[in-house]
């Protein structure tokens, strides 16, 4: 099967997706894999040592740059198109701002293209009308599409009930293993990591209120917020409370797992949630994962497995699931258990598996 993977934006976790898939995909025998990428995406060069034919297309860095970029598009679109002919099929590792505006011209040139859908809905605080907008155009021209996750395909099934479907697991996007347990922080002490672009639907204002519910109680509780974003629109006060460290920039890969290792427990307080890259990433290192009960969430999040999901969606039932883990025997079980479940999930090779048997029976 010749694929051609193609996706150019620049960073984050459709890149980090996108370079595992095509890491997967590069060795297996009966595939012929070829990539396009952007020159400025910060995988270039691993894309580029993966030695398949790939193209590194110019897109832009900033808003001025995509401005710009937007003149080349035409002339961009018709090298994608000519590099699609030699391939069976083509597949979109994740929506990037350009796609909607290029899949219906593969799609007019015969081309097979199959998209990975990632998010399936808006999420709240999403501009509705413009994400349905590039949705529809990009299932539009689609052959299939791939979910990541059963929530995600059953809302793809509602959307364009026509559409095949792949279902493919979504696997930690970073190698890892089981990380060793963070030093002891004291009696009493429990290291809580958010860690992700900052968005109001992550529910930081849930984890804010749940957060000193648990603090009032257990005063060694910390908790480390990292990622890119706004928390003060997303969280207000969250900065002040005692016991929190707020962290406001950009992650880079090669800082992720020291992250995770970092801290007893990772905390997804989502209220609304396709599924999250970070939980199977903390399984894989067996750090355990506490989540409210959304979504693609309580496919992820499993008790027994490493997980432990909220009673509800509300700040009393996520800081009762918190101060479970304040027990140092449940905690260390909890990492046990997250480190079988993460040896025994979903790699990449099984994820590359599962995409070429949906790609074969979509293009037989």
């Amino acid at each position: 099967m010749r694929i051609l993977l193609w996706y150019w934006g620049r960073r984050g976790g459709g890149a980090q997706y996108t370079l595992g898939l095509a890491q997967a995909l590069a060795g297996r025998p009966g595939v012929e894999l070829s990539l396009s990428v952007s020159a400025q995406g910060e995988f270039r060069d691993r894309f580029r040592n993966l030695s398949v034919p790939t193209d590194i297309v110019d897109t832009y860095r900033d808003l001025s740059g995509f401005a710009t970029g937007l003149l080349r598009l035409p002339a961009l679109t018709r090298q994608l198109i000519g590099r699609a002919r030699q391939a069976d099929v083509v597949v979109s590792g994740m929506t990037h701002v350009w796609a909607p505006l290029v899949a219906p011209a593969l799609a007019r040139s015969g081309a097979a293209f199959v998209q990975v859908v990632h998010d399936a809905t808006p999420h709240p605080g999403d501009f509705g009308l413009a994400w349905n907008w590039r949705l529809g155009r990009e299932l539009g021209a689609a052959r299939a599409a791939v979910a990541l996750s059963d929530q995600v395909a059953v809302a793809l099934a509602a959307r364009a009930p026509a559409l095949p479907l792949i279902r493919m697991p979504l696997p930690a996007l970073l190698p890892a293993a089981p990380a060793a347990p963070p030093a002891a922080a004291g009696p009493g002490a429990l290291r809580l990591l958010f860690f992700g672009r900052l968005r109001a639907y992550k529910g930081l204002d849930l984890l804010r209120d749940a957060f000193r519910l648990l603090h009032q109680s257990h005063p060694g509780a910390s908790l480390r917020v990292v990622g890119e974003g706004d928390p003060e629109a997303c969280a207000p006060g969250l900065a002040g409370l005692p016991g929190v460290r707020l962290e406001r920039r950009w992650v880079a890969e090669a800082e992720i797992p020291t992250l995770l290792a970092e801290a007893d427990a990772v905390v997804l307080p989502y209220r609304e949630a396709s599924q999250s890259g970070v939980a199977p990433q903390a399984l894989a290192m067996g750090v355990p994962v506490v989540a409210t009960p959304v979504g693609g969430l309580t496919e992820q999040v499993r008790p027994g497995a490493g997980g432990v999901l909220a009673a509800a969606v509300t700040a009393p039932a996520l800081a009762e699931a918190l101060a479970g883990l304040m027990d140092p025997a449940r905690l260390a079980a909890l990492r046990q258990e997250a480190a079988r479940a993460g040896a025994a999930a979903p790699d990449w090779d099984a994820a590359a598996t599962a995409l070429l048997a949906g790609l074969g029976r979509v293009l037989r």
